[in-house]
């Protein structure tokens, strides 16, 4: 019985597995002390026949097991543990500004609700409010399920607080959900990363604008660049910083496979692109539609307040419809 020796190698260098790895070995020796005799022993052949039969059918049981194992953990390995979550204001100046915020406040809360953690990674505020861009990092295993498809542009149609003329404005804010995975997809040259450290900024404090802990990474190849200030250690800010470096450029790269194959991505709800414009929230006539598969809701308020299910389980319904 010839068993891959690179899967071997696998199931030892896993804990779950190498108990089993064990008896499989011992298993494996009376296996071969079971031939021996055959061969030697013309006269107990037809009774090592049986035993040997067994033994190869066990030990095929016990491969077959180590294999699942290694399969379900190296599925784990690359299930995202949380997400990135950016949020960048787009056309429409300061109401795009105070749009991103109002998104990134919607998800946050969705995830509160939900009991997942929750940490503001970078935030650049707008001058009159909101944000120009913000980063936040929702650890939990269903997080990236749940809004996978919530990356694009989000469109709002409203009247400013400052508009005197009662003129519907239309501004936009886009959404990027970047899968956090214990394991990387792909590997990043250390000389092809420039690291840049600052001191936090913030609205005060005793560690506040004191020790350069802020953490700024640029990969050069791509010039995709990356902040991160929400630890007190730089140590920490860094791991974050390549963290969110490496979703990034994991999601970027998984864009571009996108838009080369996009045409036999007929069973999948948009691409998966920040400059796809995936929905509308018409505050005049209180509904929110989502272009992809045209459907609205009358529940802006409630909506944007956090209650995101509705919407979150009709895209996954379409999409499913899809994959029929």
């Amino acid at each position: 019985m010839d068993h891959d020796i690179e899967k071997l190698a696998e199931f030892k260098e896993n804990h779950k597995t190498q108990y089993l790895l064990s008896v499989y070995y011992a298993e494996l020796q009376k296996l071969t002390d079971a031939r021996e005799l055959a061969d030697s022993d013309p006269e107990m052949a037809e009774l090592a026949k049986e035993e040997i039969e067994t033994l190869e059918k066990q030990l095929q049981n016990q491969f077959d097991e180590m294999d699942k194992i290694v399969e379900a953990s190296r599925e784990e390995e690359e299930r995202p543990y949380g997400i990135m979550l950016e949020v960048r204001a787009g056309a429409g100046g300061d109401e795009a500004a105070l749009f991103a915020e109002e998104l990134a406040s919607m998800y946050l809360t969705y995830a509160q609700l939900k009991g997942w953690q929750t940490s503001s990674e970078h935030k650049s505020p707008a001058t009159m409010g909101g944000y120009k861009e913000a980063a936040f990092e929702i650890l939990s295993k269903d997080v990236y399920e749940a809004f996978k498809y919530e990356t694009g542009v989000h469109r709002v149609q409203r009247i400013p607080s400052t508009e005197k003329q009662g003129r519907i404005h239309t501004s936009t804010a886009s959404v990027a959900v970047l899968p956090l995975r214990k394991k990387p997809k792909m590997f990043i040259d250390p000389g092809d990363i420039d690291m840049e450290f600052s001191r936090a900024g913030g609205a005060g404090g005793q560690n506040v604008n004191k020790v350069e802990t802020a953490v700024r990474v640029v990969h050069r190849p791509t010039g995709i660049d990356v902040r991160c200030e929400s630890d007190r250690s730089q140590l920490k800010n860094r791991e974050k910083a390549m963290a969110m470096l490496i979703a990034k450029l994991e999601t970027a790269h998984e864009e571009e496979e996108a838009r080369k194959h996009s045409e036999f991505r007929s069973n999948q709800i948009g691409t998966g692109d920040r400059s796809e414009k995936i929905r509308t929230y018409n505050f005049p006539q209180n509904r929110i539609t989502d272009h992809r598969i045209k459907v609205s809701w009358h529940t802006i308020e409630a909506t944007l307040g956090g209650d995101l299910q509705p919407i979150i389980d009709a895209i996954h319904e379409a999409q499913a419809e899809l994959e029929k």
